[in-house]
């Protein structure tokens, strides 16, 4: 069969199946696989498929992406409330501070997570309910820790990245580096933005801490603090691969 008669039997079962409301995932496995049964024998479709499956997951990078989920999810049991412990320290006592501390929180456990969805679950879990007992609208509290968590596949290590860079082979460290700059720029703006609510509604503060509890909590958070400073550090200092910064980033969540 020609490859031009080929292409008209993918595309054309394709859209019959896309037409049909058939999801795009299935759509296009199933039209790969009429299109190969047309010039292939099913031993042959079989074998490729499966050998292509494993050459798609046989990466060394994309071990990382587990790695640095099972890291969030230990995370979110201790260190999560000794990060936000820390940013309730330096600004709780300025109107709208709650916000704040969702934002700067979400880029600390992003920046060790690289999950968007960790880092809503880990710390919106905790502050959403805490927002709203202070009487910050739900909306508002919602609002702030959904896009906070955007932070997480932005700021490095970024599963999302790590993918990226698996496919594409790009360097993942050079993709890291990249995404510093406007990970920052993003984080910076939500907080503006908090402090700017925060100030126009009248939110509630707390009362602003002395120097010897800030340094208290501090002292009390020093390991949870550390660990992005070991991860991103080894990572751009060229001490050890994303991958395996991931597999530390584990060891180290355990041990705190």
């Amino acid at each position: 069969m020609s490859i031009t008669m080929t292409t008209v039997i993918l595309f054309a079962v394709f859209g019959v199946l896309l037409f049909l409301g058939v999801p795009i995932s299935i759509s296009i496995v199933a039209s790969s696989i009429v299109t190969a049964m047309s010039t292939l024998s099913w031993d042959q479709i079989t074998f490729i498929t499966m050998q292509k499956m494993n050459s798609g997951v046989e990466s060394f990078s994309l071990l990382a992406v587990p790695l640095f989920i099972l890291a969030g999810n230990i995370m979110s049991r201790s260190i999560t409330t000794k990060l936000i412990d820390v940013a309730n320290a330096l600004i709780g006592w300025i109107q709208g501070s709650l916000g704040v501390v969702t934002v700067l929180a979400s880029a600390l456990f992003g920046a060790i997570s690289g999950s968007g969805v960790a880092t809503a679950s880990a710390i919106g879990g905790i502050t959403i309910p805490a927002m709203k007992r202070e009487g910050y609208p739900a909306t508002f509290a919602a609002a702030v820790s959904s896009i906070s968590s955007i932070l997480g596949p932005i700021i490095p290590p970024s599963i999302t990245l790590i993918v990226y860079a698996s496919i594409t082979n790009v360097s993942v460290s050079k993709l890291f580096i990249g995404s510093v700059l406007p990970g920052i720029i993003l984080a910076l703006s939500l907080a503006v933005y908090c402090l700017f609510f925060g100030k126009k509604n009248k939110l509630p503060a707390h009362e602003k801490m002395s120097g010897k509890q800030i340094a208290t909590v501090f002292k009390n958070s020093i390991w949870a603090l550390l660990m992005p400073v070991i991860i991103l550090g080894g990572i751009f200092g060229g001490i050890f691969t994303p991958t395996e910064a991931a597999a530390v980033a584990v060891v180290y969540a355990l041990i705190i």
